[in-house]
């Protein structure tokens, strides 16, 4: 491969993950002034949550319908133009008035955000070799975190400085620019030019493997269960910490976003090294993906139900900031296995499959149950409950890894029927 065919891989994949910041700045920058609403318009905790959790129910809903509109109108213009949604829809957000309002705009933020995770990595991994799919797809997601330390950050600093609306407008500019920048640079023909060969087999031309086979294969399910009862519980620490470092350790809402944003980086860094190190573990047996992922819910199950069971203090804050860390450890593992029993020609709809339980199940529905609990039982006593969730996670995964080699012998019937 020549020099210059190495680096435009790396442009596409920086460019794409710049677009997931934005995705999530414009996302969670509502979470770091959650404090400054509550106080301008009354709401209550469910109130609040529910702007969280709009954004995420639109993403489960969406996401499948979209990536598969994407997998046939193009990619690549599909995710310009929803960053182009997502960015003007927080910008309608700033100039929101009441809860009606925010909650129509927070809609139309989740409307643009739907497909982008699952079609920007299917575009990512078909330029990048297939043993790197564990590394890239946790980089990748990870951005998701990054982006969230971005936009509670920044959004509780602006926020206090120049208003709420402020932190609102920043974010939508930043994503119209990016939007632009990946228009004039990626192109789809050219991004199909460097994709590489795919282990599942050669595909005839034309040809697409049918949609039924995402959910006929036992393992890829449980994938999905197993993913996205992870992400309820890293969704609860993006959504609720700036509230709990707000009402628990008495902060104001610029110094709570900052000190979450900490905890997020580290949900980040955890998903972008957890990922590095199941490529390296399961270079020679693919199974062992099931297996880190599995640990990594394990440990973050244990430091966070300990956790949040102590009081206020620097081991209730080292504990979760060690959960924080392997909360969402097992997105790269388990992104890579859809992958895996995936037909490349469906892939993007696989992943579309993969957000949308993610969202629903995860996402969405983690930060607004805490959001519930909370109103009757206080913040602190609800986030003691969410580690539980790690339970089912880990059954899914356990059954999941043992239903594997049935999965890659079904996916290799399925590329040998191909027509000729």
């Amino acid at each position: 491969m020549t020099g210059r065919r190495k680096i435009y891989p790396w442009v596409v994949f920086a460019l794409a993950f710049g677009l997931l910041l934005s995705d999530y700045m414009s996302r969670q920058v509502l979470n770091a002034v959650f404090p400054l609403l509550k106080s301008e318009w009354g709401l209550t905790d469910s109130k609040l949550a529910s702007l969280s959790s709009v954004v995420a129910l639109m993403v489960g809903l969406l996401t499948f319908p979209l990536s598969l509109l994407a997998d046939r109108w193009g990619r690549v213009k599909s995710l310009v133009l929803m960053a182009v949604i997502w960015s003007v829809a927080t910008l309608l957000c700033a100039v929101a008035v009441n809860y009606g309002q925010m909650l129509g705009a927070r809609f139309l933020v989740g409307v643009g955000e739907a497909a982008y995770g699952s079609v920007g990595i299917a575009v990512v991994l078909s330029v990048f070799s297939p043993r790197l799919r564990s590394s890239l797809s946790g980089a990748f997601m990870a951005g998701g975190s990054f982006g969230s330390v971005l936009g509670v950050a920044l959004g509780g600093v602006i926020g206090v400085q120049l208003g709420w609306r402020a932190a609102f407008v920043f974010m939508a500019v930043f994503g119209l620019v990016l939007a632009v920048l990946f228009g004039v640079i990626v192109r789809q023909r050219k991004v199909d030019g460097y994709q590489v060969a795919d282990p599942v087999g050669a595909t005839v031309a034309g040809y697409r493997a049918p949609l039924s086979s995402l959910f006929k294969i036992a393992s890829i399910n449980l994938a999905y269960v197993g993913s996205a009862l992870n992400l309820f519980v890293a969704g609860v620490l993006l959504a609720w910490l700036p509230s709990f470092l707000n009402r628990s350790y008495g902060m104001k809402p610029d110094k709570a976003g900052a000190t979450a944003a900490i905890f997020v980086l580290l949900i980040g860094a955890g998903m972008v090294l957890c990922g590095i190190v199941t490529d390296r573990l399961s270079r020679e047996k693919q199974v062992r993906k099931w297996t880190t992922a599995i640990v990594y819910g394990l440990v973050a199950a244990v430091a966070l139900g300990v956790g949040f069971g102590l009081d206020p203090g620097k081991p209730q804050l080292i504990l979760i900031g060690i959960g924080a860390f392997f909360s969402a450890g097992a997105s790269g593992p388990v992104t890579a296995m859809v992958a895996n029993l995936t037909h490349p020609s469906i892939r993007a709809t696989g992943f579309g499959t993969l957000t949308m339980v993610n969202s629903l199940l995860g996402l969405a529905l983690g930060p607004f149950v805490v959001g519930l609990l909370a109103d009757r039982m206080g913040l602190h006593n609800a986030l003691r409950l969410a580690p539980l969730v790690y339970v089912g996670a880990i059954a899914a995964l356990l059954v999941g890894r043992a239903c594997y080699p049935t999965a890659v012998r079904r996916l290799a019937e399925l590329t040998r029927r191909q027509p000729d």
